[in-house]
């Protein structure tokens, strides 16, 4: 698993879109990595995904749901547990992410148009037809490719086996 980055002040890897855009656009050197998510409470499941997403390219891209967009998720009216900037420096604290960008809409999909990654990431809990941008990036001649999931992680899951151990 990847660890936390060392002497380096995570804050600085969470860019806004322009920046994410500027920095790791179509007009990038390397190839680019790209997944998404709501990231809410960061556990081995996603730090295994994102390590395991970088070994796919020179640059990871983390697209993160911001409050909005995570209510926007149907995932209840008490969710996300964490705000958004506090889960973004968590993601980016990690080794293998190399920027993390706050998505307001429903999907990334326009922030994968824009950037145009080589590589799209997801879970394996996904369908490759469920991925969200697969048709913009494998017409570029990129790639989807779904990370076997880790068993027994998941934000709902942590929720509840908390919720039952205070009650």
């Amino acid at each position: 698993m990847a660890g936390f980055v060392s002497g380096s002040d995570p804050i600085e890897k969470v860019l806004s879109r322009a920046e994410v855009i500027s920095r790791y656009g179509t007009t990038r050197t390397g190839t680019l990595v790209f997944t998404n998510g709501c990231f809410d409470l960061l556990h081995p499941g996603h730090v295994r995904c994102l390590s395991e997403a970088r070994r796919y390219g020179d640059h990871l891209v983390v697209a993160l749901n911001s409050d909005y967009s995570v209510r926007l998720q149907g995932k209840g009216d008490k969710r996300p547990l964490v705000p958004e900037r506090d889960r973004a420096v968590m993601v980016s604290s990690l080794e293998s992410v190399d920027a993390v960008c706050l998505f307001d809409e429903a999907t990334p999909l326009s922030l994968i148009e824009q950037l145009g990654p080589d590589v799209l990431v997801k879970g394996g809990d996904y369908h490759h037809e469920d991925v969200v941008g697969h048709e913009v990036v494998e017409r570029r001649g990129g790639r989807v490719i779904l990370v076997p999931f880790l068993e027994g992680y998941s934000t709902t899951d942590l929720v509840t086996r908390m919720r039952s151990r205070l009650e």
